[in-house]
């Protein structure tokens, strides 16, 4: 995907223009109270979390064709549908059948799960779906009586994890949200990105020597030799480890785009993975419309399963979306559709390519599930599973 420059981006609305300048004077309040360095993930999570002002939290749509982007359970109910293929068997094996959701975007994937697996009378006990932000707990509650009526009285919200959890996690696009931080080698050595201010008072990104120890180790045992800069994230790995202890049985599935560790911090990726997106257009300026913008980075496949594993989980599979996909019977779901000349079929073909294509979603989102129980069948790893990879 080009990149565009920065005066291809489209312009905001004076409403959106202020919210944003209110976002940043957030930010320049946040460095000057560090002392003039705001390191990028505290920067990230102002900007996207902040209560009233980020990008996440407060009012702006997201999600779908009026947002920024759009993520696999709206392009189709298909999706969700094959999904619960396999969140089915993780129920099975389970007695009390609870869904666990982190961050469950617009609510579509909570409603295409409970609709199909109500279909193969699999429903849940309770459907849990962990959510900071209020606007989205509204958006979500409103998708689901829309679309899943019938079964909205399972779901209820929760702002934290529950302590104990016997079923399915379900974690679809919520990694690469997470804040990382930016490290850098540079001439042997270690500095962290941040965010201070001109003399103009207008954001800039800048490096100062890094102090963590806890991070330069983690870059040094991950990074190929020489100058290099990536991300680090283990605010992303101590989520997952955290939702691990809490998982008494049952599975994790991580739905997400990002690459085994080798292939993330391969030597000709030296310049990280991180990217903002903006009106369906990515680029490479974070620091644009702070507040408008969302900031995401890959995940680090590697690093989830070992943090999964530190939880006492087992790796129980690894594979690209089209393969997990295509081995949980999306072809099946996408040929009761309809008669394949139909309008229905066509459209749906189309959003089934774009899930499964290696130029689309089908390549670079991976699906990792990390287990608690035994006995689970691993329908979406029956193609392939790279484990080996990771």
């Amino acid at each position: 995907m080009a990149i565009p420059r920065e005066f291809d981006l489209p312009e905001p609305d004076p409403d959106a223009r202020a919210h944003s300048a209110q976002v940043a004077s957030a930010v320049r309040q946040a460095i000057q109270r560090e002392g003039g360095f705001l390191p990028f993930d505290r920067y990230m999570q102002l900007v996207l979390y902040a209560p009233g002002l980020g990008y996440y939290v407060a009012g702006a749509r997201k999600f779908g064709a009026a947002g920024d982007f759009v993520t696999a359970p709206e392009l189709t109910s298909l999706f969700g549908a094959t999904i619960a293929r396999q969140v089915a068997a993780i129920l099975d094996a389970t007695p009390e059948r609870e869904i666990v959701e982190l961050g469950a975007g617009s609510g579509s994937l909570a409603a295409d799960l409970l609709n199909a697996l109500a279909e193969v009378h699999a429903a849940p006990r309770r459907y849990r779906i962990v959510e900071v932000s209020p606007e989205l707990v509204e958006r979500q509650r409103a998708a689901i009586v829309r679309l899943a009526p019938a079964h909205a009285h399972r779901v209820e919200w929760l702002q934290a994890p529950p302590d104990r959890i016997a079923g399915a996690v379900v974690m679809n696009e919520v990694l690469d949200a997470v804040p990382p931080s930016i490290v850098e080698r540079a001439d042997g050595q270690w500095r962290e990105k941040g965010v201070v201010l001109r003399d103009d008072g207008r954001l800039a990104l800048a490096s100062r020597p890094l102090a963590d120890t806890r991070l330069s180790a983690l870059a040094s045992a991950r990074y190929p030799s020489g100058d290099y800069t990536s991300e680090v994230n283990p605010a992303a790995e101590a989520l997952v480890e955290d939702a691990g202890r809490r998982l008494a049985a049952g599975a994790l599935l991580v739905i997400d785009y990002g690459f085994p560790r080798a292939e993330y911090y391969h030597p000709q990726r030296a310049g990280g993975t991180l990217m903002a997106h903006y009106r369906h257009r990515a680029h490479g300026d974070p620091l644009r419309w702070p507040g408008l913008t969302d900031l995401t980075a890959h995940v680090d496949f590697t690093a989830i399963a070992e943090a999964g594993e530190r939880a006492g989980l087992t790796v129980a599979g690894f594979a690209t979306q089209a393969a997990f996909l295509l081995a949980a019977g999306l072809l099946d779901r996408l040929a009761a559709v309809g008669p394949p000349d139909s309008s229905a079929y066509l459209r749906e073909a189309a959003m089934v390519q774009t899930l499964t294509s290696s130029a689309e979603m089908g390549e670079l989102f991976k699906v990792l599930a990390l287990a608690r129980s035994d006995g689970i069948v691993w329908h979406g790893f029956a193609l392939t599973d790279m484990t080996h990879r990771l």
